[in-house]
């Protein structure tokens, strides 16, 4: 509960920085940067089984925007859900990429992995309230598509642990960037601007959705 709590101060003193327009903007140029390396041939070791893991969320736009719009809408969605999401969706996510990696059977990921992006664009364009134990559901059913995603995706040669731990970093810095995009609803203008970016994402997902039919 204190680290919680320490974790729900922290995210509040940062929000209610003036400061975190810039790491956001650094944090948006360094992963545009890496990811046109992300799908080189990862060599094998340690160092390449994190800068797999590190770059693996940022190879698919549905998974860029699904991660990005669970930070949203957890900014939209205010205290517990702005730091309680972030952290379900990548614990939820450990658990499928180890069902994943351990090859059991989940069906229709490619579509829930869809499905996440359109329905968390629509939350976020709507900004939709929810009881926060039905928020936490549907995050924690897109983050299981999601992680099993990753799990299955595996590099030859990487070691697992490590990629793991590397793409969950990844997530929650994905989420973070959500976040503080969220915070722009504290001007008049804000709002409108969440509702075009959901939409936004909403579309990405159904683009996602035609591919999975026509494959």
């Amino acid at each position: 509960m204190d680290r919680m709590m320490s974790l729900q101060g922290f995210l509040r003193r940062l929000l209610n920085g003036r400061r975190w327009w810039p790491a956001c903007a650094g944090l948006f140029t360094l992963l545009w940067v890496l990811v046109p390396g992300a799908q080189a041939h990862v060599e094998a070791g340690g160092a390449g089984s994190v800068m797999a893991g590190f770059l693996h969320p940022v190879t698919g736009l549905d998974h860029v925007v699904a991660m990005v719009a669970v930070g949203l809408w957890g900014a939209v969605l205010g205290a517990p859900a702005i730091w309680l999401l972030p952290v379900a969706f990548p614990m939820v996510m450990a658990f499928g990429a180890l069902l994943g990696l351990l090859q059991l059977p989940l069906p229709g990921v490619e579509l829930g992995i869809a499905l996440s992006a359109l329905v968390l664009g629509v939350l976020v364009m709507l900004q939709q309230r929810l009881p926060m134990a039905v928020a936490a559901i549907v995050v924690g059913v897109f983050a299981l598509f999601h992680g099993y995603a990753h799990g299955v995706e595996l590099p030859d040669g990487a070691d697992a642990l490590l990629f793991s731990l590397a793409f969950v970093v990844a997530t929650g810095l994905l989420h973070l960037v959500g976040i503080l995009l969220g915070e722009i609803r504290r001007w008049a203008w804000g709002p409108r601007v969440l509702q075009c970016t959901g939409a936004g994402i909403a579309v990405v997902g159904v683009w996602s959705l035609i591919q999975v039919g026509g494959a």
